[in-house]
């Protein structure tokens, strides 16, 4: 295949190049020189696969901290999708993000409840999303719909947690490794550490969606395990494989994110299962550290 990858030196591009490797791949990424949003401009290729992926994404801090730095995702996809109607691409997947889900759905510690695709509403009441990542999310969602009603296929994906070996500091995942293959004590959470979420391994995201391609399944689809795990929880399963017990200092003036952030993962385990365990995740990553 003829396979576009953008946002390709990303922690999840990365994954998808080498799971692709031996197609012919067209990686574009600002790291390595070109704006993708240049890249649509001027490009007129027909692509049997377009992996969406370039965002301007960061970690909590920066979805709090510098909201306007993200709306530049709005236009990333804008022009995608522009693009795609120009060139008509044979497949496209959009990454969307559990972020695109209404927050009063997820703030609710007595009654938590998991994410299912249809909580998730592109006409009436939308629901308000996280923050102005959530809203270009939501927003891309909606190009998505037109676009296939324009005649695209467009495989919409909602990843919640991804982590991995590889993936870089300013998520929690990769920072608590780091915390507890140096021997951190205290050990630092940010927030008070009960708010949850919903950890998926990147080769499970990767090959869930290379499947649902292959299965052409349709979307909006959760890449979830289903499985609820607080941050507290999270450290502390990180410090025993690290053969440690640190005291825990929570910064509660950090941002934190909402409460319970965990998707029903019923659509996914229709065509494929989640391989890789949190606990062998940790395994894997401390191993790399």
């Amino acid at each position: 295949m003829k396979v576009l990858i953008t946002g390709s030196s990303g922690f999840v591009g990365r994954h998808f190049v080498h799971a692709l490797d031996g197609h012919d791949l067209h990686l574009v990424d600002v790291v390595t020189g070109t704006d993708v949003r240049d890249f649509f401009r001027l490009n007129h290729t027909r692509f049997d696969l377009v992996i969406h992926l370039a965002a301007v994404v960061g970690g909590r801090a920066q979805i709090e901290g510098a909201p306007l730095s993200l709306a530049v995702d709005l236009a990333i996809d804008a022009d995608m999708f522009t693009w795609a109607l120009r060139t008509r691409p044979r497949r496209i997947v959009y990454f969307s993000s559990s972020a695109a889900y209404p927050i009063d759905l997820q703030n609710d510690y007595a009654r938590p409840r998991a994410m299912r695709e249809q909580d998730l509403k592109l006409s009436g009441n939308i629901g308000n999303p996280d923050m102005t990542y959530g809203w270009a999310k939501l927003s891309g969602e909606q190009l998505a719909h037109h676009a296939e009603n324009e005649g695209l296929r467009v495989h919409v994906f909602r990843p919640f947690s991804g982590y991995g070996e590889d993936q870089d500091l300013a998520y929690p995942f990769p920072a608590f490794i780091r915390r507890a293959a140096t021997r951190q004590d205290p050990f630092t959470i940010w927030g008070d550490g009960n708010q949850v979420r919903d950890w998926i391994h990147i080769s499970d995201i990767v090959a869930a969606t290379l499947t649902a391609i292959e299965e052409d399944v349709p979307g909006p689809v959760n890449l979830c395990t289903g499985r609820d795990t607080s941050f507290n929880e999270l450290a502390r399963l990180v410090c025993q494989q690290a053969g440690y017990e640190p005291t825990l200092k929570h910064v509660l003036d950090a941002p934190q994110g909402v409460a319970y952030r965990v998707g029903d993962p019923a659509k996914l385990n229709a065509f494929y299962t989640p391989k890789v365990e949190l606990e062998e995740g940790i395994r894997r990553a401390l191993k790399a550290a």
